[in-house]
């Protein structure tokens, strides 16, 4: 017997799946991606919900449809505009890709969202969560759609106390998924679990008294289910320092920079910036990598007017801004300009640096 056979014997599928899709479709919240099954709104909302929560995301939806309401707006569209529209967001490489792959999109399939696993899951940035979240929820194909909602849910229902961290892990809710998914409705079967993760089995005090599929619930049939899901330790985040300039030319315009074409925060605009190695000789430091980096004498005042943290899921800014003004003549790049606080708003910051624009510009 394989360890999936073990788990669904003589679980009750048809009273999990039953209830399941009945406690959803008289729950649900009223999203703005829910209006229609629009395959393209669907991989927005998809793209944009990773890792992020959905009340931050409803206004990001709603500008980002707004501008690029079709795929042929989105794949014609300046990508740093787009990457404006997603300022905020985090995880830029997501936005980066979804335009990839709409353009892609446009070029091959007539601008129509490919129906079918072998070809969506072709598309850059569209992982098996994602594939099958279009196609069960825009084209009701009973394809499994496992992110973390659905491995918390299903780790307590099914009594699952593998680690959900390892790949073999999220395999082996996916075989459970196309055990349970309603063939006849597969988009409220995947967006039923995901809803049930999101407002009631939620991580730390998942709401049993209201949990529609309770009665089946082996987590809780036991009194375990604040244990589950098992998870290992994710390491400490890295820190870093780094000293940030705020340089002014006799214009009071601000120097800002874009960084590199690939990497963290890839494309996006940024003031000055040098991970120092010492923080009692953080301007001196930043002193001699502004001239090496970009050809200009600056004098630097060395008290410092903020100090931005920014976590990442590996690592942690800790971010020391310093004022200075231009001392020599400076010659504007494709990559390097001089703007003022009006024009500033056209173009894409990581948060970090939209805190030092709204503290010091």
């Amino acid at each position: 017997m394989t360890l999936i056979e073990e788990i669904m014997r003589e679980f009750d599928s048809k009273s999990f799946t039953d209830q399941l899709i009945a406690w959803y479709e008289g729950e649900k919240r009223d999203l703005p991606w829910r209006e229609n099954g629009d395959p393209y709104r669907v991989w927005v909302s998809e793209i944009m919900l990773q890792q992020t929560r959905v009340e931050t995301v409803i206004p990001y939806f709603n500008n980002f449809i707004h501008q690029f309401p079709t795929i042929e707006a989105l794949a014609s569209a300046d990508e740093e505009k787009v990457l404006k529209a997603w300022e905020g967001l985090g995880y830029y490489s997501r936005v980066r890709n979804l335009q990839s792959a709409v353009r892609e999109v446009a070029a091959s399939y007539g601008g129509k969202v490919p129906n079918t696993k072998e070809e969506i899951s072709k598309l850059k940035g569209v992982g098996p969560y994602t594939a099958g979240a279009i196609l069960s929820i825009a084209y009701n194909v009973p394809e499994p759609a496992v992110d973390g909602n659905v491995m918390r849910v299903l780790s307590r229902v099914l009594l699952v106390k593998e680690d959900i961290a390892k790949v073999k892990t999220r395999k082996l809710f996916e075989d459970a998924v196309r055990e349970l998914i309603s063939k006849e409705k597969p988009s409220e079967f995947n967006q039923g679990i995901m809803e049930l993760g999101a407002l009631i089995c939620t991580p730390k005090s998942p709401g049993c008294l209201l949990c529609p599929v309770r009665d089946v619930c082996r987590a809780y049939a036991q009194g375990v289910q604040k244990e589950l899901p098992i998870k290992q330790k994710k390491k400490q985040p890295r820190h870093v320092e780094i000293a940030a300039a705020v340089i002014r030319n006799e214009d009071g315009q601000v120097l800002i920079h874009r960084r590199g074409e690939d990497g963290l925060l890839a494309k996006l605009w940024e003031f000055p910036n040098h991970e120092t190695l010492n923080v009692e000789t953080q301007t001196e430091e930043l002193q001699v990598f502004l001239k090496e980096q970009y050809k200009i004498d600056v004098k630097i005042n060395k008290n410092p007017v903020q100090t931005v943290v920014h976590t990442f899921s590996h690592l942690v800014w800790n971010i020391t801004v310093y004022e200075a003004t231009l001392q020599n003549d400076a010659r504007e790049q494709a990559d390097v300009k001089f703007v003022s606080k009006k024009t500033i708003e056209a173009y894409p910051f990581p948060v970090s640096h939209q805190k030092i624009i709204e503290a010091n510009v």
